[in-house]
């Protein structure tokens, strides 16, 4: 009876309830083994049918709840399951482990059910994903941005993703850190690291960039490993090398201070070597000095800056030898907009400074490192202190600097000249380099010194030029020496 009683209890779990007739049960308390047999064996049958239904079913409610959990509707997640019946099959705990991995690598949320919707696959996929979840859980510690991961577990074919974690490593070998590691990887074309280039492709690339700065270049510009390295990288350093005239470490210096350049073609590097020599005169050693303190010249446009540059140069009376000069001290001039250009050329003319002059030329390549607004209140402050156009005119003449200073800056080294040392603003105009001193470490601390020694009247220049060395000997020692 206690069987009769299960199996009853098991079918009506399951199934409404039906009226189940057995009379020989019933009628006979003693009853044949082959009644018993006969009777009761497609029962038994019934409930061991049922057996791997209730687990089905237990599983797919088991699902349920937990993409609930993770953000799924309860269509959304029936319909995953159904297009990925792998997902449905696997065990729940592998699942469960899986959803964790996903989470401790900052996936929650919006990304985590993103993620599962775009590759639900995650959930059912080989060890090669766990390999990876681990190598970023622990050799990378969890630095890796969510964003970045999502890319990463997203690819199409995970065995890729075992030379992922080879190549990561070989990048911390070589001297990145881990914690730049995210920032390289998001800077890269992934699909392209992962499924083109092998570890070896990366070692040599690496290898070859060493005698100019190695990973270090790299790190600055991560895009140079989805570089093809004999068809593009190898090209472009040699054009480089050649026009330093083989010397590594300024090719080296070129590279480290405009990684970017190696992302032009030794045409378009060439077309602008070519022009800047027969256009403005110049030598290939020349040109290489000025793309040496100014690598951005080879991204500047030949028509649109470069050569209404060199013609405004050669209309202010420059020659080859004195464009040269020019250009290797203000770079940054061949590289302006028009816009930035015409708006300071307008203060310099307001000042003083005439059309189509070297004085002009000259104060255009000071303030090529301000702003316009930066130079405008700077005008405006000399102005507010009583000096006149022609006195900001003789101080830019004799200090070009001048115009480029910070103008918080200035303001503060004025105020302490005038109200602090006692001095005129007049006196600027004999030594305007006075206002290119740090004002704390340098006129304080000497002002403050000298005070002491040989009271206020002692020349700005002679205060300040005089060499830290021979300022920290005693005061009758540099008395002698300044007369």
């Amino acid at each position: 009876m206690v069987i009769l009683s299960l199996v009853s209890s098991s079918v009506s779990l399951f199934s409404p309830p039906i009226s189940l007739r057995l009379p020989p049960l019933y009628s006979h308390v003693n009853f044949p083994a082959s009644t018993f047999k006969t009777e009761l064996r497609p029962l038994l049958l019934c409930c061991n049918s049922l057996a791997p239904s209730i687990d089905g079913e237990t599983q797919t409610e088991s699902l349920f709840t937990l993409f609930r959990d993770i953000g799924f509707k309860e269509e959304e997640t029936e319909m995953l399951l159904t297009k990925n019946p792998d997902v449905k099959s696997t065990p729940l705990d592998k699942i469960s482990a899986r959803v964790a991995s996903l989470q401790s690598l900052k996936l929650d949320g919006f990304a985590l059910q993103g993620l599962i919707a775009k590759c639900p696959t995650l959930l059912s996929s080989s060890e090669e994903l766990d390999l990876v979840i681990t190598f970023l859980v622990d050799e990378l510690e969890g630095r890796l941005d969510p964003e970045l991961v999502e890319r990463i577990l997203a690819v199409a074919d995970t065995s890729f993703l075992l030379g992922f974690n080879q190549k990561v490593r070989l990048l911390i070998h070589h001297g990145i850190p881990k914690e730049k590691i995210s920032h390289v990887l998001s800077k890269v074309y992934l699909s392209k690291l992962m499924y083109q280039k092998s570890v070896e492709d990366i070692e040599r690339l690496i290898s070859y960039l060493e005698p100019f700065g190695g990973i270090g270049i790299v790190a600055r510009r991560p895009v140079i490993l989805n570089s093809d390295l004999d068809t593009q990288l190898i090209p472009r350093v040699e054009f480089i090398r050649n026009l330093s005239g083989e010397d590594d470490f300024a090719t080296g210096t070129v590279l480290r201070r405009l990684p970017a350049i190696l992302s032009y073609s030794v045409d378009h590097m060439n077309s602008h070597v070519e022009f800047l020599k027969s256009f403005a005169g110049l030598t290939s050693e020349q040109v290489f000095k000025i793309v040496h303190v100014f690598p951005n010249v080879i991204s500047t446009s030949k028509e649109r800056k470069l050569r209404p540059r060199v013609e405004f140069l050669k209309e202010c009376g420059f020659d080859s030898p004195g464009m040269f000069k020019f250009l290797s001290k203000a770079p940054l001039f061949l590289a302006l907009s028009e816009d930035n250009l015409s708006h300071k050329l307008g203060f310099l003319v307001k000042i003083g400074y005439k059309h189509r002059t070297k004085e002009l030329a000259f104060a255009m390549g000071a303030v090529t490192r301000t702003s316009s607004d930066n130079m405008q209140r700077v005008i405006g402050l000399y102005l507010s202190y009583g000096l006149s156009l022609e006195d900001i005119l003789a101080m830019s003449t004799k200090h070009p600097q001048v115009l480029q200073y910070s103008h918080t800056s200035l303001e503060e080294k004025l105020k302490y000249l005038i109200e602090y040392m006692g001095r005129e603003v007049e006196e600027l105009l004999a030594f305007p380099a006075f206002l290119g001193y740090k004002l704390d470490s340098r006129i304080k601390h000497r002002y403050e010194e000298k005070l002491k020694s040989r009271g206020e009247n002692m020349s700005l220049n002679k205060l300040l030029t005089v060499s830290a060395e021979r300022f920290s000997k005693t005061a009758d020692s540099i008395e002698v020496i300044c007369l």
